[in-house]
C-alpha cells in the first residue's frame, strides 16, 4: 500500500505549523476505501492560536485600500487557475467527484465565484449615499472583524470561495475550517493564499471537525462572524451555540427542490431534471429531488426519468468520463441506502435503481442512479434531504396544486419550472417559497446571490449581495459632501 501523504499541519500567522497535540484523522478515497493521507483534528491551542493571529492581523487589514485587497484577489486567481489540475485531483481523491467533473465543474465553481466577486468589488461603493431625499445622510459598508468558515465536503471550493474570498475583500481576517472528510483541496487552497503573500494573520486554516473546531469557532469571544455551509442540524446547533456572544451567523443549509413540470413543457425538460438531481452523484443542497409532474404527461415523464437513471454510467473518480462517482463516505452511503429502502417499504413504485451497489462494482462507496414514482409528498423520501442519486416523481393536477406540493416542505433553496407559458412561470416564481427560482433550464446570472429560506438557511453567497455578507453597514448623519 502506498505512504499516506502527511498533512498534519495547520496554517496559522503565514505559517505552516504543527497541531498543538496530534489527533490524527485519515482521509478515504470513496472510489477505492483507502486511505489517501492524514490529517489532523485540531485543538483548542491551536483554535485560539488561529483566531488570535486573525485578531492581530484585523486593525492593519481591514485600513488597508480596497485596490490592494483587489490585487491580492487577482493574484490568488491567477495562482488558483494555475493550480487547477492539483485541485482538481486533491477533490477527486477526497470525495469522489470524477475527473473531468473535479476539472470542468467543482475547480471551476472556484474561478467562477472569485471572478464575479472582482468584478462585483470593482464597483463597490463602500460610502454611499441613502437616497436624494437626505442628502447628508450616508451609508457605509465595514468589516465585521475575525471571522470562522465552515465550509462542507460536497463542493469544497465552490464554498471556500464564496466565504474566503467575500471576508478578504470586506477587510475581514478569517480562520477557515474545512470539511475533515474532504481536506485535501482546502490545503491547495492554503497553498495558493500563501503563494500570493498575504500578510500573516490575515488567512488561517485549522483542520478539525464540527464538535471540535466548528464549536470553538462558534463561541470563541473574538470571532464576529460566522458562515456556515452544511446540514439543517449542524446550522441549528451552530446558531444556539452563537447566541451566548450574539455573533453574525450566516447559514447556508439544506434542501428539497421541486421541479415543477407542466404538460406544456419542453421535451427536454424531464431529462434536464433528472441529470441535475443526479449530477455531483446527488450531493447538492440545490438539487431538483422531487419531479413534480401534471398528470397528462406523468407516466411519459416517468419512462423518461427511468431512462436516463439506467443511462448514468457510475465508476471510479479516477477516470476522465461522464459518469457519476461515489458518495463521500460508508456513512452517507449507509444512510442512501436505508432511505431508498424506506421510499420501497412506504409503497413508491420503484422504476429504476435501488439497493445495494452498481453492477460489477464490488468496493467503493456507489449508489444506483434511482427513480420512483407514485411517491406523495408525506412519504419520507419526499420529506428528507437524501443527498444521493435518488428522485422523487409525484403528480399533480393544478397548478395550485403543484404550488402546494413545492412549498409544504421545511426547506426553501431551489425550485425549479418548466413550461412555455412565460405568465405562469412569472406567477410561479413570486409563489414558491424558496431563495432562488430556475425556470425552463436557464442558469441564474454571474453575481446572482445563492441562498433560501426556512430551514435552508437564509444566507446569500455571491456578487454584491455576497459582499454585504461579509460586512455591517453603518448610518452616518451630517456628512460634509464637499469635504
Amino acid at each position: 500500500m502506498a505512504e499516506l501523504a502527511d498533512k498534519r499541519k495547520f496554517y496559522i500567522n503565514g505559517e505552516w505549523v504543527d497541531p498543538a497535540r496530534p489527533n490524527d484523522l485519515e482521509v478515504i478515497d470513496p472510489s477505492t476505501e483507502e486511505a489517501v493521507a492524514v490529517i489532523s483534528l485540531g485543538d483548542q491551542a491551536d483554535t485560539d492560536a488561529a483566531v488570535a493571529a486573525a485578531k492581530a492581523a484585523f486593525p492593519t487589514w481591514s485600513a488597508t485600500p480596497p485596490a490592494e485587497r483587489l490585487a491580492y484577489v487577482e493574484k490568488i486567481l491567477e495562482i488558483y487557475n494555475r493550480r487547477a489540475p492539483d485541485m482538481a485531483a486533491a477533490i477527486s481523491a477526497e470525495m469522489g467527484a470524477p475527473q473531468d467533473m473535479s476539472l470542468g465543474d467543482q475547480v471551476d465553481a472556484g474561478t467562477y465565484h472569485i471572478s464575479n466577486f472582482i468584478k462585483a468589488f470593482k464597483d463597490f461603493q463602500f460610502v454611499r449615499p441613502l437616497g436624494d431625499h437626505a442628502p447628508t445622510s450616508m451609508v457605509a459598508w465595514e468589516p465585521v472583524g475575525v471571522v470562522g468558515l465552515i465550509t462542507p465536503w460536497n463542493w469544497p471550493m465552490n464554498q471556500v470561495t464564496l466565504k474566503v474570498i467575500p471576508a478578504l475583500l470586506a477587510g475581514n481576517t478569517c480562520v477557515l475550517k474545512p470539511s475533515e472528510i474532504a481536506p485535501l483541496s482546502s490545503i491547495v487552497w492554503t497553498e495558493i493564499i500563501d503563494e500570493a503573500g498575504l500578510p500573516p494573520g490575515v488567512y488561517n486554516m485549522v483542520n478539525g471537525d464540527g464538535a471540535g473546531v466548528g464549536t470553538q469557532l462558534t463561541v470563541h469571544p473574538d470571532v464576529e462572524m460566522i458562515s456556515f455551509t452544511g446540514s439543517t442540524r449542524a446550522g441549528i446547533a451552530i446558531s444556539k451555540a452563537a447566541a451566548e456572544s450574539l455573533k453574525k451567523v450566516v447559514l447556508e443549509l439544506g434542501g428539497k427542490g421541486a421541479n415543477l413540470v407542466f404538460a406544456d413543457a419542453d421535451e427536454k425538460a424531464v431529462v434536464r431534471g433528472a441529470r441535475h438531481c443526479f449530477y455531483n452523484s446527488g450531493q447538492s443542497c440545490n438539487a431538483p429531488t422531487r419531479m413534480l409532474v401534471q398528470r397528462e404527461v406523468y407516466d411519459k415523464a416517468v419512462e423518461t426519468a427511468a431512462k436516463v437513471a439506467e443511462e448514468t454510467a457510475v465508476a471510479t473518480a479516477h477516470q476522465p468520463g461522464k459518469h457519476i462517482g461515489p458518495v463521500v463516505s460508508k456513512q452517507q452511503w449507509d444512510k442512501i441506502q436505508d432511505l431508498i429502502q424506506q421510499g420501497i417499504d412506504e409503497g413508491a413504485r420503484l422504476v429504476a435503481g435501488g439497493t445495494g451497489l452498481p453492477e460489477g462494482v464490488n468496493r467503493g462507496y456507489f449508489v444506483r442512479p434511482t427513480v420512483f414514482a407514485d411517491v406523495n409528498n408525506d412519504m419520507t423520501i419526499a420529506r428528507q434531504e437524501i443527498f444521493g442519486p435518488v428522485l422523487s416523481i409525484i403528480p399533480f393536477d393544478s397548478e395550485e396544486e403543484a404550488v402546494a406540493i413545492a412549498n409544504d416542505t421545511p426547506y426553501g433553496l431551489t425550485n425549479y419550472v418548466q413550461s412555455q407559458d412565460g405568465e405562469r412561470r412569472n406567477r410561479l416564481a413570486r409563489q414558491l417559497r424558496a431563495g432562488m427560482v430556475e425556470m425552463n433550464g436557464v442558469s441564474r446570472g454571474a453575481g446572482s446571490a445563492f441562498g433560501g429560506v426556512k430551514k435552508s438557511g437564509r444566507a446569500r453567497e455571491g456578487g454584491v449581495m455576497g459582499l454585504e455578507e461579509f460586512m455591517d453597514s453603518k448610518a452616518i448623519s451630517g456628512w460634509d459632501t464637499d469635504a
